[in-house]
């Protein structure tokens, strides 16, 4: 085949097919809005916490946001914007979707660099397929966390925000852990990424506290991203002086 992979993945019918992948996604949101509206009036939650709580998660999501919109152009370069929209709409990280795109080129004898539409094709089926895992789990034990919680806590209610907070703290470490090791797998507490992890993390800390002793409630919501942003410059700076 002839025919450029761009052009391909560049279609109007991969833009409408991406459009309506992502509309499932806008109209998951209204729905878990209006039943979250819904759910804070039964149990008494004023408008005015309601208000802080959105403000709270937008001004928390800049950051995030914004590091996926900057890292998406890379896979735009090598899949196609389409596709790199809609993926990143549902999964956010550029690193899987950049990796399942390279497995599906490598099953084709082939890397990211030079695709063919065979290739590429592949490569989304990897990217897609992959993620599918997540989904079954979700839908199938979501409902059934509550359980859990009840199993591991062995009743005591105190226990479950202790355990709650236990697993956020193990899976933003299991996320930042792979920036502590260089390309050639080995333990790099010097390397930009580790110092911009660990500068947020220190950062982020300090502004909490400093929040919370101070009773500041603007420092509250924008402690995330004055530490990601922080940590992001701090990084860059001293990538380009060592």
């Amino acid at each position: 085949m002839n025919v450029n992979y761009l052009e391909l993945a560049n279609h109007p019918i991969m833009w409408l097919a991406a459009a309506i992948a992502i509309s499932v996604v806008i109209l998951q949101s209204v729905i878990f809005i209006r039943k979250s509206l819904s759910a804070a009036a039964e149990e008494g939650i004023t408008s005015k916490q309601i208000k802080m709580a959105v403000k709270s998660s937008v001004i928390a999501s800049i950051g995030p946001a914004i590091v996926i919109l900057v890292t998406m152009i890379s896979l735009i370069i090598s899949m196609g914007a389409p596709v790199s929209w809609m993926r990143l709409s549902f999964i956010g990280s550029v690193n899987y979707e950049a990796m399942a795109a390279g497995f599906g080129a490598q099953a084709m004898g082939t890397t990211l660099d030079n695709l063919d539409p065979m290739a590429f094709s592949c490569g989304v089926w990897v990217m897609c397929c992959g993620s599918l895992g997540w989904l079954v789990f979700t839908l199938l034990f979501t409902d059934k966390m509550e359980k859990v919680n009840h199993l591991l806590s062995r009743g005591r209610q105190k226990m479950v925000p202790i355990i709650s907070a236990g697993a956020m703290l193990g899976a933003f470490a299991n996320l930042s852990s792979g920036n502590f090791f260089n390309a050639e797998g080995g333990f790099d507490l010097l390397g930009a990424p580790a110092i911009a992890t660990i500068c947020g993390c220190v950062l982020m800390m300090i502004l909490t506290k400093l929040a919370r002793t101070k009773n500041i409630g603007w420092l509250r919501e924008w402690a995330f991203a004055i530490a990601m942003f922080s940590g992001m410059i701090i990084g860059s700076v001293w990538n380009s002086m060592v």
